[in-house]
C-alpha cells in the first residue's frame, strides 16, 4: 500500500473545530497513558526487576541488596516504575497524535522534511537508553561499589534504597536517551536555516565545552558516566556535520542539474 502525502488542507476550519480536534487528540493521549499505566502497574515488580539487573551484575554473586527506609517507599517506587514504563510505551502513540494534529497544516515538502526526524527520534532515543542500560550503568555501578571495604577498622557497605536507585536509573536513561537526540536538534536547526554547517564547525571549541558541561550536569556525579556520555555526544555532533555536508552536496548537484536544463522554447 503506497503512502501518499497530500498537500496542505484547503478547508478553512474555524478555531473552534481546531480546539475540538486538539481536545480529541489530547484525550487519546491521556487514554493511551492511562491504559499503559494500568498494565505497567500490574507488571511493576517485573519491570523494576529488569531495572535492577545492572546493579545485580555489579555486585559479587549472591551479594548486594536494596532496602527501603520508609514504609511507603516501596509502594511509591512501583507507582513511579509504572508511570515511567507507561510513558515510554505510550510515547509513540502520543507522538502520532501530535503529528496527526500538526500534519494537515504543513505542505507536502514540509511533511517530507519532517518524516525522517520522526523516524530517527525513537531510534536515537532507544540507542541512548540501550547504551545506558547495557554498558554505562553496569560500568558505573561497579566503579561506585569499588569504594566498599574496611575503612579505619569499620566495614563500609553499600545499601542503596529502592527510591534512590530508581531515581538514579531514570536519570541515566533519560540523560542518555535525550542526549542522543542532539543530531535531530542540530539538523532541524540547519534545515530551518537558523544555523549552518560552517557556523557549527567554526564554533566547535565552544560546542565541545557546552557538551562537556551538559554531560557533567545531567549525569550522576561520577567521572565514568560523564565520560561515557561525553564521547558519544561528540561523535554525534561530528556525525551531524557530516550529514549536513552530504545534504549540501546533494543540493548543489540538484541545483547544477537544474541550471543545465535547456531553456523553454519560445512560442
Amino acid at each position: 500500500m503506497a503512502f501518499k502525502l497530500h498537500d496542505i488542507d484547503e478547508t478553512q476550519a474555524p478555531l473552534l473545530d481546531h480546539l475540538v480536534e486538539l481536545r480529541t487528540r489530547l484525550m487519546r493521549c491521556i487514554l493511551a497513558l492511562a491504559v499503559t499505566f494500568c498494565i505497567c502497574l500490574y507488571f511493576a515488580s517485573d519491570i523494576f526487576g529488569l531495572l535492577v539487573r545492572p546493579l545485580t551484575a555489579a555486585f559479587p554473586p549472591g551479594e548486594g541488596r536494596l532496602v527501603y527506609t520508609k514504609l511507603y517507599e516501596a509502594f511509591f517506587v512501583e507507582l513511579k516504575v509504572a508511570m515511567f514504563g507507561a510513558f515510554c510505551i505510550s510515547f509513540p502513540i502520543i507522538a502520532n497524535q501530535l503529528w496527526a494534529f500538526v500534519a494537515p497544516g504543513l505542505y507536502t515538502k514540509e511533511k517530507k522534511a519532517f518524516l525522517p526526524f520522526l523516524i530517527t527520534t525513537p531510534v536515537l532515543f532507544g540507542a541512548g537508553t540501550s547504551l545506558a542500560y547495557f554498558i554505562v550503568m553496569p560500568t558505573a555501578f561497579r566503579w561506585m561499589l569499588g569504594f566498599q571495604g574496611m575503612k579505619g577498622g569499620l566495614k563500609v557497605e553499600a545499601l542503596p534504597s529502592t527510591g534512590d536507585y530508581l531515581s538514579l536509573v531514570m536519570q541515566f536513561i533519560l540523560a542518555f536517551g535525550i542526549s542522543f537526540l542532539l543530531p535531530v536538534l542540530l539538523l532541524l536547526l540547519n534545515r530551518a536555516g537558523i544555523v549552518s554547517r560552517k557556523q557549527l564547525s567554526g564554533m566547535r571549541r565552544y560546542v565541545i565545552v557546552a557538551i562537556t558541561a551538559v554531560a557533567a550536569v545531567i549525569t550522576p556525579p561520577d567521572v565514568v558516566s560523564q565520560l561515557m556520555l561525553l564521547v558519544p555526544m561528540l561523535l554525534l555532533f561530528e556525525g551531524s556535520l557530516i550529514v549536513m555536508w552530504l545534504g549540501e552536496r546533494r543540493e548543489e548537484k540538484e541545483q547544477a542539474a537544474v541550471e543545465q536544463l535547456p531553456p523553454p522554447a519560445e512560442i
